[in-house]
């Protein structure tokens, strides 16, 4: 069943065409990882998902109004407040839960991405990789049924990509979450995703399930991997 539909998207900025009758799926419970060169509009496509912009034409469908989470590329943490805050914030805006039951589920995100230790700690006091999970953990406290991940890995060392991977399959496995994953990491989209999907001016490509878009005919999916191949060289 499907979560979430796009149907001839189209998106401009002025006179710079963005998305261009732009359609995929995406299966409740999968995880979506969607690759392409820098603006082809794959960060763009997120924010239709979220509501941060809505198309210039087509139809963006959300079925069954799921809470949805997003992991900022920065982690977005506000640098005045610690974990813990950072973490609670989306729960003291949009609902009205008692200081205890904010608690609780703050500490239960917390727990899910292993940072109990770091909730009294300020962002400029963990590592970038702590920063990426204390922004899951604020992703996923309301229970989110889908988190949106905009480049979830990036400027991380192989071994912190490999935790963050891990978490969203953990998350995945564990709870049921929908997860579309906007990366750059080729290999890590292979490893971690059910689905691939590459845009190309604005297009899909191909969508398809990782072994088969890695034995895709599609040239343009092959030139893709190849150019990929020779940055990880």
């Amino acid at each position: 069943m499907s979560i979430i539909e796009f149907k001839n998207v189209s998106k401009s900025f002025d006179s710079l065409v963005v998305l261009d009758g732009l359609s995929f799926q995406v299966e409740k419970g999968e995880i979506l990882a969607i690759v392409g060169p820098s603006g082809t509009g794959k960060s763009v496509t997120l924010k239709h998902i979220v509501g941060l912009l809505d198309p210039d034409e087509g139809e963006v469908t959300v079925s069954g109004k799921p809470r949805i989470g997003y992991l900022f590329q920065s982690g977005a943490l506000l640098a005045w407040m610690t974990v813990y805050e950072n973490v609670a914030l989306p729960l003291k805006e949009t609902t009205k839960l008692k200081d205890k039951e904010i608690e609780e589920l703050v500490m239960a995100a917390l727990h899910e991405v292993g940072l109990e230790d770091a909730a009294d700690k300020y962002p400029g006091e963990i590592s970038g990789g702590m920063q990426k999970r204390a922004g899951l953990a604020r992703a996923i406290v309301r229970r989110a049924d889908v988190v949106l991940y905009d480049e979830p890995t990036s400027g991380l060392d192989p071994v912190t990509t490999l935790t963050i991977h891990k978490l969203i399959r953990k998350l995945n496995r564990d709870h049921g979450i929908t997860s579309i994953v906007v990366t750059h990491d080729i290999q890590g989209a292979i490893h971690l995703a059910d689905r691939i999907m590459l845009i190309k001016d604005g297009k899909a490509v191909e969508t398809s399930k990782v072994e088969d878009f890695v034995q895709s005919a599609n040239p343009v999916v092959q030139e893709f991997l190849e150019a990929m191949k020779g940055e990880l060289k």
